[in-house]
């Protein structure tokens, strides 16, 4: 019997140097859209800039590390590029992802690489635009002066952020370390009656897949992640269908 031999999409990450979900949840994803579309295949090279604590001064260090980490990924030919790390971006003001992701762009074409460019900053906008959302709850793992950030950044966007949790933690790695189940509960904590999406985590070291689907299924709204925002970007700039199981209604093939 023939089979299709498929293709494989090479997928680039820029991430900080303490980031472990990042590498965990984006390849739990596309590992189960391989499961219904065995044709697509993803292949996942990284490169790190340094960063330990969620600080307005290592944030920034973060990005000015961006430029060096493109070039290094340039080499492997990627066919899309993600940059991971929503809070450094939002943290410089509102609309920095487009100055971020055009400083990507400017050093993968510098080494020869037609990649395009999906931020985790820009995705969420994104994905709650494609969700048609005006008004959203959030939570964070930030201290709040960095989520009051990200709050304003959504509100220049046009966002209303009725509601927004901080739940504190400034070390990268305890980020990670979070218990997704967790969410369950801290989403009891936010107003939902006025929200027409949820982000149960923004922030992609802030682990949440497994809360996506039970949290949706309870509030009755979608909820979504700074993680499967970027994954639909990823892959819309593939071409590909923005489809992956059990992620969510922006991931569910509705939109």
């Amino acid at each position: 019997m023939s089979r299709d031999v498929g293709r494989d999409h090479h997928v680039g990450m820029i991430v900080p140097s303490s980031n472990l979900t990042m590498e965990t949840e984006l390849p739990r994803m596309l590992r189960a859209r391989e499961d219904v579309e065995p044709a697509d295949r993803f292949v996942f090279h990284a490169a790190r800039a340094r960063m330990q604590h969620v600080t307005p001064e290592q944030l920034r260090a973060m990005n000015a590390q961006a430029e060096r980490a493109a070039a290094e990924l340039a080499d492997a030919r990627p066919d899309v590029v993600a940059t991971a790390c929503l809070v450094a971006i939002m943290a410089q003001g509102p609309g920095y992802h487009s100055t971020a992701e055009d400083a990507i762009t400017a050093a993968l074409r510098a080494e020869g690489s037609a990649a395009p460019v999906v931020s985790s900053a820009g995705a969420l906008l994104d994905g709650i635009s494609a969700l048609g959302a005006r008004r959203v709850a959030i939570i964070t793992p930030y201290m709040k002066p960095l989520t009051d950030a990200v709050v304003a950044y959504l509100t220049d966007a046009g966002i209303e952020v009725v509601d927004a949790l901080s739940l504190e933690v400034p070390d990268n790695l305890a980020v990670a370390r979070l218990d997704p189940a967790d969410l369950l509960e801290h989403r009891r904590k936010l107003d939902l009656s006025r929200a027409d999406a949820l982000a149960l985590s923004a922030c992609v070291q802030m682990p949440s897949l497994p809360a996506i689907g039970p949290v949706q299924d309870e509030v009755g709204i979608p909820v979504l992640s700074a993680a499967t925002a970027t994954t639909f970007r990823i892959l819309q700039e593939l071409g590909l269908p923005p489809v992956v199981p059990g992620a969510g209604h922006l991931l569910s093939g509705a939109l």
